[in-house]
């Protein structure tokens, strides 16, 4: 896994609290309930989320190797409840291709039921550019920058889900 430390650094807490368009929980909390599963099964669903995504790209170039994590769901048992998390990054083959692949996946995803709920420069002396999208019917939100003045260009993907809760008389796996 190759995902530099900073874009994890500011990418990682930004993603936990983009959650924005879903359903909201009982306790009144923006991350929405995502129904009942074991944490693998639903990091395996946040990974296939990951691959869709990376198809709409529709740009020749190569991903991270990562894997999908369990993060916790603010003010709930984390024994009970959890997020999955999957932050990946896309480098393609040409840095021209970079707004090329952002162009694609802003194109794309309201097609595929992701809403758009932000997009444009962040404040960053880069002035990077970020997307932010929710799908109201996966319970999960996906946030890509796009960093054309790193050596190499890349997307910064996060793909997060809302809150699941594990079945009955299980406990949340932490990986």
């Amino acid at each position: 896994m190759k995902i530099k430390l900073g874009v994890l650094a500011v990418a990682v807490p930004l993603a936990l609290t983009t959650l924005t368009g879903c359903d909201r929980t009982d306790n009144g909390s923006d991350v929405p309930s995502a129904g009942t599963s074991t944490s693998s099964d639903a990091a395996d669903q946040v990974e296939g989320m990951s691959s869709g995504l990376y198809d709409l790209i529709g740009v020749k170039g190569k991903t991270s190797d990562s894997r999908a994590t369990v993060t916790e769901c603010p003010g709930k048992d984390p024994d009970t409840y959890f997020r999955i998390l999957h932050p990946w990054s896309f480098t393609p083959a040409s840095p021209d291709d970079l707004g090329t692949a952002m162009r694609r996946l802003k194109a794309a995803l309201p097609g595929h039921g992701w809403k758009i709920v932000e997009y444009g420069p962040d404040t960053s002396r880069n002035k990077n550019l970020r997307l932010t999208a929710d799908n109201d019917a996966k319970k999960a939100s996906v946030h890509v920058i796009q960093m054309a003045k790193d050596n190499p260009p890349m997307l910064s993907v996060d793909v997060i889900s809302g809150c699941y809760q594990v079945p009955d008389g299980q406990k949340a796996e932490h990986f």
